[in-house]
């Protein structure tokens, strides 16, 4: 397991509204919500900005 920042109160809350939500427990709520950011956000921005190389293959960045 790689580094896990704390949450703020306002982010676990947030978090915790959208595990009600998808019906799932926060820890599994928080990788779907990871997985539509890898959907949205601009890869190419990501992957310019990444500083490890090493674990491209199963990115959620490099996914679609």
């Amino acid at each position: 397991m790689a580094y896990t920042p704390e949450l703020s109160y306002q982010h676990s809350c947030a978090l915790r509204r959208i595990a009600w939500a998808l019906e799932m427990p926060m820890t599994k709520a928080i990788g779907e919500v990871l997985d539509y950011v890898g959907n949205v956000i601009d890869r190419k921005k990501v992957c310019e900005a990444c500083r490890d190389k090493s674990r491209c293959e199963g990115c959620v960045f490099k996914r679609g």
